[in-house]
């Protein structure tokens, strides 16, 4: 069964800015430090990527797999969800909700859902879980105020 973590961080750039970078798929390999390569395969008429296929090697982890992604109209959300069962996940559910903190900073929330093809004891798994996200929202962080100028 999977279980789902949820983790938020400030981050000194309007709304806007965070959801470029976190769109920005092909660019993940310069900042996310698990990303080996990121495709997108698939995009909306808009331009905005529907299905992208991901290679991220953490040390002792590695997997190749394919998300499917959608977001909200004014990009206050993007969600996604595994397409196929990998090497490492059974599931995968997750989300960034986006808020505009008025003062041009934002708030991003950041949901997963996991359920591992192997067996993990549930403490072991729930550190591997905040380790991903305070690495994920902390190398989104960076990257979008590097980008941003650092307000």
């Amino acid at each position: 069964m999977a279980d789902s973590s949820t983790q938020s961080i400030v981050i000194a750039a309007p709304p806007e800015q965070v959801a470029s970078v976190i769109c920005d798929f092909p660019s993940y390999p310069e900042w996310v430090s698990a990303a080996k390569s990121v495709e997108v395969l698939e995009e909306y008429e808009d331009g905005f990527a529907s299905q992208v296929r991901f290679a991220l090697d953490a040390g002792v982890v590695a997997d190749e797999y394919t998300l499917t992604y959608e977001y909200a109209d004014d990009i206050s959300r993007i969600e996604w969800h595994l397409v196929e069962p990998s090497k490492m996940q059974r599931l995968q559910d997750g989300s960034y909700d986006i808020a505009d903190n008025g003062d041009g900073t934002s708030t991003v929330t950041y949901t997963l859902e996991v359920e591992l093809a192997i067996g993990m004891l549930g403490m072991f798994k729930r550190k591997a879980e905040k380790i991903i996200m305070d690495t994920a929202l902390n190398e989104l962080k960076k990257r979008v105020e590097t980008l941003s100028g650092g307000r």
